[in-house]
């Protein structure tokens, strides 16, 4: 049996599930070696709030990922419904900006129960060429995101989700008690789908990753509770 440490530090994603009784399924499976579970967009918009509850049934902490971009305002009554869901972390874009950012961090101090605030910095799915093409910002992708560190400290949020390829970079912008959370995790020889900066479990903790985002690896498992148990072994090995 893994420690209790271990199963803290994974956040499964429920993404690519279509019934509510297979993600409930999938929870029971699973929730020995997982401490987390990631509810997003996809799920959140399919089922509703009441979503939630299939986590709180297993005392599970509950990550909600809306990802959260738009005016201040907009941002802080968003972020003041999300609390009344009692979740215990909730995202925004840190290219939202400082002022958004610290209107998020703002409602949630006002919650009785406060979630972590965590500033997405840049998507896993986008890579060097897409950054400075598509996206027209003509910096590295590593500064890019040490960027946003930095203003998501200034903001006075809790944490941060980036690619585990940033941690390095990150490390001088952020406090050491910053949580920071890095999507993209894939076990070595895992099909990397379409994350572009993917690493693997015990890299992402000995780089200083607080909570490793996983979807597929384990979801898509023909045994998902033997799998996380696998990657919880991982994750104990580099603790």
């Amino acid at each position: 049996m893994t420690t209790k440490n271990a199963k803290d530090r994974i956040a499964l994603a429920l993404d690519n599930i279509e019934s509510a009784d297979a993600l409930k399924g999938l929870i029971a499976e699973t929730a020995e070696h997982v401490g987390v579970y990631k509810l997003g967009l996809e799920q959140f918009t399919r089922f509703g709030p009441k979503i939630l509850d299939l986590v709180r049934e297993t005392d599970r902490k509950i990550f909600l990922d809306l990802k959260f971009h738009d005016i201040p305002n907009t941002v802080e009554k968003a972020v003041r419904a999300a609390c009344g869901h009692g979740v215990d972390y909730l995202t925004v874009h840190t290219q939202g900006g400082l002022e958004m950012m610290m209107a998020a961090s703002a409602a949630a101090s006002l919650s009785a129960r406060r979630p972590k605030i965590l500033g997405v910095t840049l998507l896993t799915s986008i890579d060097q060429s897409m950054l400075n093409g598509d996206l027209a910002v003509p910096l590295p992708t590593g500064k890019y995101v040490a960027h946003l560190a930095q203003k998501a400290v200034n903001a006075g949020i809790d944490g941060l989700v980036c690619s585990a390829a940033d941690l390095e970079m990150i490390k001088p912008s952020i406090p050491h008690d910053f949580d920071v959370v890095t999507p993209g995790i894939r076990p070595a020889g895992a099909d990397a789908n379409d994350q572009k900066r993917v690493a693997t479990p015990e890299w992402a903790i000995r780089n200083g990753a607080t909570l490793l985002v996983i979807g597929r690896p384990i979801t898509g498992a023909a045994k998902p509770g033997k799998a996380a148990e696998e990657i919880a072994k991982c994750v104990e090995s580099a603790l």
